[in-house]
């Protein structure tokens, strides 16, 4: 059974060209950076959670809900083939239960705060808002998209960013846990604008003061799908 089952639905995704560098001592054992066309990306998502079950039971006021993460990408060697993953710096939501389940079994870094979207269409494009408030300061990510979606191409950016099936988290100095994700083939909208209003340093570190300066690589809006998250293995 998996370990959980859900929709994750208008995945807006702003993407940042970094230093590896940084990213160095977040990179969990037995993993490598993932680069695509030799940059190293960081990425601000925010999404929907929607008709969430936890081991096949639908948990009460937990089965809407937002989320907004800051990732990286990795990937990991088994059997001769490359896996392809992403690591979490941070994930925000806006119920406590999912960061105490989150972080005690997966030991990822969730964190509880006040949290709000907004799905608009207008007659000539859609419009997408992730809100979060942390330390009394609103924070806001907002696409302005086209109404139709569309296929994601093959070897496109879009694809590199949307097609990782695996998420690793550090245990422990030398422990790694992996676990899959499971979706089908993304669509994504053509996005038309954008606003990001975040104070990455105080959310995320001081390391990720930059990206408060820093113009996206590019930024996207995937419709998303229904998805599973298995259960973890130890590399």
């Amino acid at each position: 059974m998996s370990f959980l089952k859900a929709e994750w639905r208008k995945l807006a995704l702003a993407n940042y060209a970094i230093d590896p560098d940084i990213l160095k001592k977040h990179v969990p054992h037995g993993t490598e950076l993932d680069l695509w066309n030799n940059t190293c990306y960081v990425s601000l998502v925010g999404f929907m959670f929607k008709n969430t079950k936890l081991l096949g039971l639908p948990i009460p006021f937990h089965i809407n809900f937002e989320e907004v993460n800051l990732r990286f990408y990795v990937r990991s060697k088994y059997n001769g083939e490359w896996r392809r993953g992403v690591v979490f710096i941070k994930e925000l939501v806006p119920k406590p239960m999912l960061t105490f389940v989150a972080n005690t079994v997966y030991q990822e870094h969730y964190q509880t705060l006040p949290m709000s979207h907004k799905w608009v269409e207008h007659e000539d494009h859609r419009e997408v808002t992730y809100a979060w408030k942390y330390q009394k300061e609103e924070n806001i990510f907002t696409v302005k998209a086209d109404l139709k979606a569309s296929e994601i191409p093959e070897g496109s950016e879009t694809e590199f960013i949307t097609e990782h099936y695996w998420g690793y988290t550090q245990a422990k100095a030398n422990t790694t846990f992996e676990y899959e994700v499971t979706h089908p083939r993304w669509q994504a909208y053509s996005v038309q604008d954008y606003r990001i209003d975040v104070n990455f340093p105080a959310l995320y570190g001081d390391e990720f003061g930059l990206l408060c300066d820093l113009e996206p690589q590019s930024v996207m809006l995937a419709e998303g799908s229904k998805i599973t998250v298995e259960n973890k293995r130890k590399l």
